[in-house]
């Protein structure tokens, strides 16, 4: 667990390191953005009175439920669905 603030080497699924630096960039832009926001968030839940607790296991479970949008080009696509879309008809 990164706790000093700053940003992590970014890894590919392989545990290579992302090595494009304009990527790199961006990622650590929004880990310190984000960072800063649920810094803030935090800090207004304890000033209102919330339990740490609580508000550490809501922020938790947040990133818990994001979506990733981007299925991986790791799995392996059926034979008969070239496409890689489910329910989908393979056209040929």
């Amino acid at each position: 667990m990164n706790t000093k603030g700053t940003p992590p080497v970014w890894r590919q699924d392989d545990g290579a390191p992302v090595s494009c630096l304009e990527k790199i960039k961006v990622l650590n832009e929004n880990y310190v953005e984000l960072q800063q926001m649920a810094q803030d968030a935090f800090e207004d839940a304890l000033l209102i009175g919330c339990s740490e607790a609580q508000v550490r296991g809501v922020l938790h479970e947040l990133v818990d439920a994001l979506f990733n949008p981007y299925p991986s080009t790791q799995v392996e696509q059926p034979a008969d669905d070239p496409a890689g879309d489910p329910g989908e008809p393979a056209t040929g």
